[in-house]
């Protein structure tokens, strides 16, 4: 049902967005060719979003009906019956498959699509060399939590869930606060800010809100795409501002401050606080309703296993656990699009109203974004508002 909510959602959007003409506030930014150039990529883009969501769902509706998961438990039982070993394996089998099967799509997505329209920058060496180190990380700190979820199942019984709540909200906050010392290198280069116009005008602004601003990193984004991005990492003295090159190189450095003061705007407002808190509290919510379930014979039957099998039971709970996360992704948009408005108004109240508006039209109309989205389909995934939405609030608020 959600498959088919989602995609009649997309129909309508595509549909919508076609009966709308460039906007005056943006014809300074676009051509005709251009325009029509942004056109094709979302007509592109929608249709590979809707041929490979048609057959992830296809794939995964094969494996629910012929009970694909318990045969799946049935052969691994053959190779190993150890309580801990056995999940890791399942779900090592299963996320690499799925993988591999998804190779053609990914390749495509990168190589042909996002090449064709001047996104990709990826080499072959690059993209492959991405896919084994997150089969590596995926392997290690990902075989470590279901490994300590299993133990925790096996010893605590229905109570493991507040405890692996604990651990696992623990492992967030680690990673959060070393992610761009430890993970992002692993990926990209990280250098520090060089000194200049654009890094004394980021601490005078800094120093001007009582910000401090001595972290200032770049990382060389452009070795993958053109997307422009920026984001902060860590805590207290481990924060750190980073920059992506194509940022840089595609704005002014008064577009960059605007962006920089949205951006610690959502810290001054305690949006990243915030964000975290209701994380974890989803979390909490969703492993005891794990624990309701997860004994239950009948769901790994249900899925074709000759036996209680606590991973296939992971499965079935995460397919019917479906409609409450959509309900939360609904909710976490709209307090998301929230905060966005909150931090604009933050950045044009410290600092200028103008550089953060073209800011924004440059970042939207050079990454191709829908400039007339339906309002529903807004309202069901958008993390953001809508470029005209944002400006026109901007425009309001000085």
């Amino acid at each position: 049902m959600s498959f088919i909510i989602e995609r009649l959602l997309a129909w309508v959007n595509r549909r919508y967005g076609k009966k709308k003409s460039l906007p005056d506030e943006l014809k300074d930014y676009f051509d005709e060719e251009k325009y029509a150039k942004m056109e094709a990529y979302r007509k592109e883009r929608a249709s590979f979003s809707l041929f490979s969501s048609t057959l992830s769902t296809g794939i995964m509706l094969v494996l629910l009906a012929f009970g694909g998961f318990g045969w799946l438990d049935s052969e691994l039982r053959q190779v190993t019956q150890h309580y801990i070993w056995l999940p890791l394996l399942y779900f090592g089998v299963l996320g690499l498959s799925a993988d591999l099967l998804s190779l053609p799509l990914q390749v495509y997505d990168t190589f042909i699509l996002e090449e064709r329209y001047g996104f990709n920058r990826t080499s072959t060496k690059t993209f492959f060399l991405d896919k084994v180190k997150g089969y590596l990380l995926g392997a290690i700190f990902g075989g470590a939590v279901l490994a300590l979820l299993v133990w925790l199942v096996r010893e605590l019984g229905n109570d493991f869930w507040w405890v692996f709540w604990i651990v696992i909200t623990l492992f967030s906050l680690f990673m959060s606060f070393f992610y761009t010392s430890w993970l992002l290198p692993l990926f990209n280069q990280l250098s520090p800010l060089q000194a200049g116009s654009l890094r004394d005008k980021l601490e005078a602004y800094g120093r001007g809100i009582g910000y401090p601003l001595d972290k200032i990193f770049v990382v060389d984004g452009s070795k993958r795409s053109s997307r422009a991005n920026a984001f902060f990492s860590g805590f207290g003295s481990r924060k750190k501002v980073v920059l992506y090159d194509t940022l840089i190189e595609g704005t002014s450095d008064e577009e960059l401050v605007a962006v920089l003061a949205h951006e610690i705007g959502h810290y001054k407002k305690k949006h990243i606080n915030n964000g975290i808190i209701m994380s974890v509290i989803q979390t909490g919510l969703i492993l005891y309703l794990a624990s309701l379930l997860i004994y239950n014979g009948t769901l790994s039957g249900a899925l074709g296993a000759g036996q209680w099998s606590l991973h296939v039971n992971l499965i079935g709970f995460s397919v019917l656990l479906s409609p409450l996360t959509g309900i939360l992704g609904l909710l976490s948009n709209y307090i998301s699009r929230k905060n966005e408005f909150q931090a604009d108004r933050f950045a044009t109240s410290t600092y200028r109203a103008e550089p953060l508006g073209t800011a924004l039209k440059k970042l939207a109309t050079d990454n191709y974004e829908n400039l007339h989205p339906h309002p529903v389909y807004v309202f069901c995934y958008y993390s953001h508002p809508p470029l005209l939405r944002r400006l026109r609030a901007i425009n309001e608020a000085v």
